[in-house]
């Protein structure tokens, strides 16, 4: 289980390694153009029931680890379906690992 420590908080949030990496693209893109967005995720199995979400701005310090020292292959379908909820007024929602590109209707994207 990887961690992504976010400012002085002492509390990590702990993140499956793989989706860490993809997740770690898209916030990596956001803030090189120097965005403020939100992150949110469900809680994970063992945790209280719920969902977090927090601010993430440039100027706060941010450390990716992961517990495997190799970087796993990425999946641009699911690196491209973060950053579409990262360019929403939600921010990005941490979903699932996405292995085809859904279908979206035409007069949605017009």
């Amino acid at each position: 289980m990887a961690t992504l420590n976010y400012g002085a908080a002492n509390d990590p949030v702990h993140i499956d390694d793989r989706a860490l990496a993809h997740l770690k693209v898209a916030i990596a893109t956001k803030l090189r153009r120097n965005e403020s967005f939100t992150l949110s995720w469900k809680h994970p199995e063992g945790d209280p029931v719920g969902r977090s979400t927090i601010w993430i701005h440039p100027s706060i310090p941010l450390r990716f680890t992961f517990d495997e020292p190799d970087a796993p292959q990425l999946n641009v379908k699911w690196i491209e379906e973060l950053m579409h909820s990262a360019n929403s007024t939600g921010g990005i929602m941490l979903i699932d690992e996405v292995l085809e590109a859904p279908e979206r209707d035409e007069e949605s994207t017009s």
